[in-house]
């Protein structure tokens, strides 16, 4: 390993162990996670499927049966990150980094709910995600702090443990709870605050030669990492490199 890259991997191992205490990292006071689904079964009969890219914290696109549809998750909503006509709300980065920790790339099993539209009116489709641990991820990213219960005109199946879920998460302050980052407020301005993304030694991509970042996936975005004006090398796995310049994340 050369004195460059040792240093860089050093920086980012020290980022890590240093946002345990001064970030607010994305498994801040989360229950563990093969209990965190409470009472929550899978059913049987879903639609199986693959999460091809994670729009935002809400929604995904999904490849099913050789047809790539966009759905929006039941029951959830999280703050704006992507929309052109909002500016991006307090924790809207963060929410869209959980979701694509938790779906990117993910088999995944999708449940309709009869009690709603198939779709919304943007012709997405409404479902509940279901991870191949058992986990919903609409429910993981209430219960950790990273999205509001939302009921759309009539009551879901599951509202009332997403309500439980929203509750157990704003009781314990975690994520956009917490009186660090949001404090529960929606319209809040987005803060920059840094989510911090596991890497050690031997899990730096060689794209990436100036700085330590960890392979895909999850697929990351500059808003989910520290390092600004770096050297970007083919392939770009990340594509940190929007302009092919070969600098990554320039502004």
């Amino acid at each position: 390993m050369n004195i460059q890259r040792l240093y860089s991997t050093w920086f980012c191992l020290l980022f890590i162990t240093v946002s345990i205490t001064s970030c607010v990292p994305l498994s801040s006071a989360l229950p563990p996670e093969s209990d965190s689904t409470g009472s929550l079964q899978l059913p049987d009969n879903l639609q199986s499927g693959r999460v091809e890219r994670v729009i935002d914290g809400d929604t995904v696109d999904v490849s099913m049966n050789g047809e790539t549809m966009r759905v929006r998750l039941i029951g959830i909503n999280t703050p704006e990150a992507v929309d052109p006509r909002r500016p991006v709300q307090c924790y809207g980065r963060e929410a869209s980094a959980m979701a694509k920790r938790l779906l990117d790339g993910q088999s995944v099993s999708l449940e309709a709910d009869a009690t709603q539209d198939d779709q919304d009116r943007f012709g997405r489709l409404l479902r509940y995600i279901w991870l191949t641990d058992g986990r919903m991820a609409n429910y993981e990213l209430i219960v950790r702090g990273f999205a509001y219960e939302s009921t759309y005109d009539d009551p879901y199946v599951y509202q009332s443990e997403f309500r439980q879920a929203e509750r157990e998460a704003r009781e314990a302050q975690r994520g956009l709870w917490s009186t660090d980052t949001c404090g529960g407020q929606r319209d809040l301005p987005n803060e920059q605050l840094t989510v911090s993304v596991p890497a050690t030694d031997g899990d730096c991509d060689p794209a990436y030669p100036d700085v330590c970042i960890p392979s895909p996936p999850p697929a990351l975005d500059c808003a989910d990492i520290i390092f600004r004006r770096f050297t970007v090398l083919p392939p770009d796995p990340h594509e940190f490199d929007g302009n092919g310049d070969g600098i990554g994340c320039e502004s």
